[in-house]
């Protein structure tokens, strides 16, 4: 009996409160070594072991249900995998919880007032756009890595000339111009803005460390502010007359697109290039339209999405004319490369929401399509193009 310790005993000398210990019994993570007459729970040392385990495992964010199935009863799981498991779980974690502390102190730093809830939902819709953007970054590197660098091939198709001006709006992590460092050519000076709490906070800290490394007379600067503001403008146009101005990737985190249009071209040299990226008609939905027609079923949805955002786009379009004598569309080609038909399967399915049921209850002909592509060329490879708008006066 001396050896034997009670709940309050064991739970001091693991640093937890008894009721945790009754909790853990309950789950069955632990069970104590006998009863004392009085029926009274007692614990070995064998239990404390177990006790600190348990301790340890949740302070690294497992859950009481994880440690019971896989760690404590039996061992039965190789550790180290756990732990793989667990450091990706928890890096997910990070990600999320740092896009909620950006977006907050992105809320703070645009307030011009008290803030009211309609600020609170601004802030939750920011958040949804930056991990979405992410989402989309990520999945385009996985799926693309055996091409050329995207960014380089935007690079190579920009009118970047020595000695210009340029004006980099919403530049972000500015793989732009980290990709092509070194081929930025001499004498250009490059001006981005972005906002507090973007991906530009990093290219903050590559430029410090990186400016020795530009070409002769070349310089990058960076400034933050909120491109919604009028006074943003005002400091833009100090340095009015830019020869390029670039503008990717930003259209979806605007509230008034013409009204960015509209003072980007002021600030554009006469003979200046304002290059817009813009939402267009996705390419995937001619991807996904011929994979119905292959299985032999309707697509209908399909067309009548890519005549939706056909309509959006060429509403774009005539705001970018009203503001510009000549806009061409340039497009830039990447190829995507797949060799898992479910991935395919589940990214037709996120695709399109609103079509999950005949999508799901189609899954045999659509993933025979997708399987026998894959048997065939043991991948499948798509060439995606995205539509750049190039805008002069």
């Amino acid at each position: 009996m001396n050896n034997k310790m009670t709940s309050g005993e064991i739970a001091k000398k693991a640093g937890v409160s008894q009721k945790a210990v009754r909790l853990y019994d309950e789950k069955g993570l632990l069970k104590p070594s006998e009863y004392s007459e009085g029926n009274y729970r007692l614990y070995d040392k064998a239990a404390l072991e177990v006790l600190e385990k348990i301790v340890a495992l949740k302070q690294i964010g497992f859950s009481l249900e994880e440690i019971r199935d896989n760690l404590v009863a039996g061992e039965a799981v190789d550790v180290e995998d756990a732990l793989k498991l667990q450091l990706k779980n928890m890096e997910e974690k990070k990600y999320r919880i740092q896009k909620v502390i950006d977006a907050i102190n992105r809320t703070f730093e645009r307030k011009t007032g008290t803030l009211d809830w309609d600020d609170v939902a601004e802030m939750v819709q920011n958040i949804s756009l930056d991990q979405g953007a992410d989402e989309r970054h990520w999945d385009a590197l996985k799926h693309t890595s055996q091409e050329e660098d995207w960014y380089v091939k935007i690079f190579k198709s920009l009118p970047i000339k020595a000695d210009e001006k340029i004006l980099d709006l919403g530049c972000g992590y500015a793989k732009l111009w980290r990709n092509n460092w070194k081929n930025i050519p001499k004498n250009v000076k490059i001006f981005g803005v972005d906002v507090h709490g973007s991906w530009a906070d990093d290219f903050e800290k590559f430029l410090a460390e990186n400016k020795k490394d530009l070409s002769k007379g070349t310089e990058v600067t960076l400034e933050f502010d909120d491109l919604e503001n009028e006074s943003s403008w005002k400091k833009i146009a100090k340095d009015k007359d830019y020869d390029l101005i670039i503008a990717h990737y930003i259209n979806y985190e605007l509230k008034d697109s013409e009204a960015f249009i509209k003072r980007a071209s002021k600030v554009l040299a006469k003979n200046g290039v304002f290059s817009f990226n813009a939402e267009s008609v996705n390419g995937w939905h001619y991807f996904f339209k011929d994979v119905l027609t292959k299985a032999q079923l309707n697509s209908s949805f399909i067309d009548q999405i890519i005549n939706e955002e056909q309509s959006e786009q060429d509403a774009r379009d005539e705001i970018l004319k009203k503001y510009f004598k000549k806009v061409d569309l340039i497009t830039v080609e990447n190829t995507w490369h797949f060799t898992e038909a479910t991935e395919l399967f589940e990214r037709m399915q996120n695709k399109y929401p609103g079509q999950q049921k005949f999508i799901n209850d189609n899954r045999k002909k659509i993933m025979k399509v997708f399987e026998d592509a894959i048997k065939s060329d043991r991948e499948i490879t798509y060439t995606y193009g995205s539509l750049f708008r190039r805008c002069s006066k």
